[in-house]
């Protein structure tokens, strides 16, 4: 295990009471037993049904039909998504919304138990780290008006994952599979509540060789994951008159993949679709986070509550990757080469190890970064009536901090005789040297108010940011502060909104919101905040087994903002850019059907969902990574259609299910009418399918076929290069109930 660095900071966090139950049914018809869960924003599929906005909520019973532990897949089903994939394990998912840059994540807010869970989500929010997917109880997609108890990013949207709760009783599970390409997960969870204590421990080990091969290299392509939990509540008696729970969780991960950024040619990709060239062969990401997070909560009356969460992550990570040749004429940028290999042929002949070179030809960087995370926020809710008229009141207020330190410097290899071997050791800090840090307050106050078929939901939320950044320079390896430039930026905003739900009868539902968006500055001169003014109309309709929703959104920036990464096709100092105004509209829809909801051995619910987004950029500039933008251009990586199928036939022995979705094409460099072949992702289409088999109550076997057309178009040609999904693939396991 690889030693990481914390402090022990606890301090008392937010959660939400009646934890120790369970939702007996997962239904957006009726709640026959209404709880909260402890670490949920929305809670259950009925309370996303009648929120003043668009929200989507993934259920337990939901994540059981295809038993995923990819993030990628589990979330292409929610309309208004979008997902970048980069590895084939959805390891380090790219996530958009409603027309914001997927690239890292960076643009949506991340969090785990109601707790921002990027590595530095105000100072350096690009989510290299992201929790174990398959730890996880549900998925709360919040989009529209909804968002802004959420920021700081309220532009697009926010994703909660919601972490395996305590059990009430004893209990536990224990699940084994393996897989195609030696992939193999293994699972165990055990934990109970007593009257005034309770717990939970899990682990997860999640490894693969990997489905690509190197050139001339027998290394495997693949990762190797542990993930482990413990939680622990204290509480008061249930019936007591002021009723209190203190609960801590610990988390610790660590992840060792040896994943490059390093993609084919076009005429190679199509040549051999899953080969890496030699040049990839020494790249790896070595990764360790460890979360602390302790949790209050306390009832002093019926109607009021007050939940504290005080939370710490660290997070410490190397992607040690090829990032340059030079040949001594000059160094080519990777990504260069990929894209035009006859310009650079001697650099390609280079890092596809076909011809021997000079020492120092191939520059591996070591992406050496440390981020630090921690805060503490406090929400409190208030709610009674007057007469027939019912008022809910939140209002909560964070204090954050976070920092991200790149300590980083490049190591030179050289090709012999089909054999990369190292040549130089960088130098600690001589590539980049600097910490990015941040502090914020934010508040916010929401109000519910209920007039009969009416729900009114104002609100308001308030952020000041302070964003420091630190160079020292690429020479000061100490640190000792000779040549340091700090440079500085305060942001203070509000940020209102405004939703409005109308039940015209227990079946029909219309909705809007209207709300400000805004994404943080960054800390060098000229960084400015993302703001837009966006608007979201919905019908919902809910009868008998058919369900259904549509909602139109149109989102209005007066500065869309951009950031300088290498996975979204810059040269990676992470500096963001202003990209000036823009509107993203379009259409969002869902529904779903029981075909056999007359039967009583049978069920068969079947979902769909449809994606349409129109982007436009009103700006004339040059960015690092979307090119040379014209007024009229498209936002890259946002397809304009995408669509998902699932049906799954279920039967007190057995069930099976299958998944269809349909991703349009879109474009990798900001531009309009006709995509150039070299900037683009052709439209695809994936099935999955899954099938299980219940031996006992206890005990079921489980299957899966990932990709079961074997397709294999690229999904990806950022950051250098096209890359695959993964291809063609089958998992047998077991699943054990205790």
């Amino acid at each position: 295990m690889r030693k990481i660095v914390t402090l022990v900071f606890i301090t008392i966090s937010f959660l939400s009471f009646s934890q120790e139950k369970e939702v007996k049914k997962d239904t957006i018809n009726s709640l026959p037993e209404v709880t909260i869960n402890s670490d949920a924003i929305v809670g259950n599929k009925f309370k996303a049904k009648n929120k003043a906005g668009s929200t989507f909520y993934i259920s337990e019973a939901d994540i059981k039909v295809f038993k995923q532990d990819d993030i990628s897949r589990i979330l292409i089903n929610v309309p208004g998504v979008t997902i970048q994939e980069t590895d084939g394990f959805g390891l380090r998912p790219s996530i958009g919304m409603r027309g914001t840059n997927p690239d890292r994540s960076s643009k949506i807010t991340l969090m785990e138990d109601g707790v921002l869970i990027a590595p530095a989500p105000y100072a350096a929010p690009a989510a290299y780290y992201f929790p174990t997917a398959a730890r996880m109880k549900a998925f709360e997609v919040i989009k529209g008006g909804s968002q802004i108890q959420y920021g700081p990013y309220t532009t697009a949207g926010a994703l909660n994952m919601v972490s395996t709760q305590i059990p009430a009783t004893f209990s536990g599970n224990i699940s084994a599979t393996y897989g195609s390409y030696n992939t193999k997960h293994f699972y165990t969870s055990i934990g109970d509540s007593f009257k005034n204590f309770a717990y939970l421990v899990e682990y997860n080990n999640r490894n693969s060789d990997g489905f690509m091969d190197i050139d001339y290299s027998a290394k495997e392509t693949g990762f190797d994951a542990n993930d482990y939990v413990a939680k622990f509540r204290l509480n008061t008696d249930f019936d007591a008159k002021v009723y209190q729970s203190l609960t801590m969780k610990l988390q610790y991960s660590e992840d060792a993949s040896n994943e490059t950024y390093l993609g084919l040619t076009d005429t190679d990709y199509k040549l051999n679709t899953y080969r890496r060239y030699l040049g990839s062969n020494e790249d790896n990401l070595l990764t360790d986070h460890f979360q602390l997070m302790a949790t209050h909560f306390i009832r002093p009356s019926q109607n009021l509550t007050f939940t504290t969460k005080g939370y710490r992550n660290t997070f410490a990570r190397n992607w040690y990757k090829l990032d340059e040749v030079n040949l001594g004429t000059g160094s080519v940028s990777i990504a260069n080469v990929t894209a035009d290999p006859i310009k650079y042929a001697a650099e390609y002949a280079a890092l596809t190890g076909n011809t021997n070179t000079i020492a120092n030809a191939l520059l591996v960087k070591a992406n050496n970064r440390n981020y630090e995370s921690q805060g503490v926020q406090t929400v409190g809710n208030l709610n009674f009536n007057t007469g027939t008229v019912k008022h809910d009141v939140e209002f909560g207020v964070r204090y954050h901090k976070d920092y991200e330190d790149r300590y980083q410097w490049v190591d030179g290899y050289a090709i012999n005789n089909k054999f990369m071997n190292k040549t130089n050791n960088g130098l600690g800090g001589s590539n980049a040297n600097r910490i990015q840090s941040a502090k914020a307050v934010a508040s916010h106050i929401l109000y519910n108010l209920t007039i009969d078929k009416l729900i009114l939901t104002p609100g308001l939320r308030n952020e000041n940011i302070t964003v420091t950044n630190n160079d020292y320079g690429k020479s000061d390896l100490n640190r000792t502060g000779v040549n340091l430039k700090t440079t500085e930026n305060t942001v203070n905003v509000w940020i209102p909104g405004f939703g409005i739900l109308y039940n015209l009868n227990d079946s029909y539902k219309l909705f809007g919101s209207l709300h400000k968006g805004f994404s943080p500055a960054g800390a060098l001169p000229g960084e400015d905040a993302e703001n837009s003014i966006n608007t979201e109309f919905g019908f919902r309709m809910n009868k008998n087994a058919f369900s259904s929703e549509i909602v139109t959104f149109y989102n209005e920036y007066s500065n869309m903002q951009g950031a300088d990464t290498m996975s979204g096709g810059g040269t990676g100092t992470g500096d963001l850019f202003n990209a000036g105004k823009a509107t993203v509209n379009g259409l969002e829809f869902t529904a779903s059907y029981d075909v056999l909801n007359k039967s009583n051995i049978f069920k068969l619910p079947i979902a769909l969902s449809y994606t349409y987004t129109i982007t436009e950029l009103k700006s004339n500039f040059i960015s690092p990574s979307w090119g040379t933008v014209t007024y009229g251009d498209e936002i890259p990586f946002i397809a304009k259609n995408q669509l998902a199928l699932t049906a799954d036939l279920e039967h007190k022995k057995y069930s099976l299910a299958l998944n269809a979705r349909y991703i349009g094409e879109f474009r990798t460099k900001a531009g309009q009418g006709d995509i150039p072949e070299n900037y683009k992702i052709q439209d695809n289409i994936i099935i999955d399918f899954a099938a299980k088999y219940h031996l006992t109550n206890k005990v079921s076997l489980t299957s899966n076929i990932i990709n079961l057309l074997d397709s294999d178009k690229a999904v990806a040609r950022t950051p250098a290069g096209l890359r695959p999904s993964h291809p063609f693939g089958i998992n047998v396991g077991v699943l054990s109930r205790f």
